[in-house]
């Protein structure tokens, strides 16, 4: 039951995006196609989840026992640094049109503020307490760390997909292109709060 908490909680009640504002820049920058958004969501879910299973290691293992703390911020972005590259390596061979789609984009995620702010909250267990019954473990902060990623997704092709729609639409001139897609954002952003009190 705490991990379906930990789940709904995660993704919809304190989703990154709408809640915690965390993760903007990819958030804006690829969400014109839904085909695009759906891979970076799939490039943050897997950085996401494996970086934050490696700092959290990291931290207990590491940084607590030698009382090297202040090391934090450094280590985990070095960690989240060689994932992404190793997922850019992986995605130049499998898939290039979605290598070159993704585009600056992707080495961005090595400084997205969503991925290092996960890392950092589940590396510090101060998760635990936005979710009732929850503890600062492992399991469950990796649980946490893989449905905020999905939550992220989900932004990302919602967003898309209205951008997709809009790109369709008759808009006011002075209302073209950003404009409308922040109003658009703000207006998820505001729908997502319906959600809060679930959890």
């Amino acid at each position: 039951m705490v991990y379906l908490l930990i789940i709904i909680s995660a993704i919809f009640v304190n989703n990154i995006v709408f809640s915690q504002f965390l993760g903007i820049c990819p958030f804006l920058g690829v969400s014109k196609k839904i085909d695009t958004a759906a891979g970076m969501g799939a490039a943050v879910t897997f950085v996401l989840t494996l970086a934050t299973i490696v700092t959290y290691l990291l931290q207990h293992y590491v940084l607590e026992p030698f009382e090297i703390q202040f090391l934090q911020t450094i280590l985990f972005i070095l960690v989240i640094a060689a994932l992404v590259q190793m997922i850019e390596i992986v995605l130049k061979k499998i898939s290039p049109s979605l290598y070159q789609a993704l585009g600056v984009f992707l080495p961005l995620i090595t400084t997205n503020c969503c991925i290092l702010g996960v890392a950092i909250l589940v590396a510090d267990g101060t998760w635990a307490s936005k979710v009732p019954g929850a503890e600062a473990s492992l399991l469950q902060g990796t649980v946490f760390a893989f449905a905020t990623a999905l939550g992220f997704t989900l932004a990302l092709i919602l967003f898309a997909g209205i951008r997709e729609q809009l790109a369709m639409s008759k808009v006011p001139k002075a209302m073209e292109g950003t404009p409308i897609a922040l109003l658009s954002a703000g207006l998820l952003a505001m729908a997502f709060m319906g959600f809060s009190g679930v959890v």
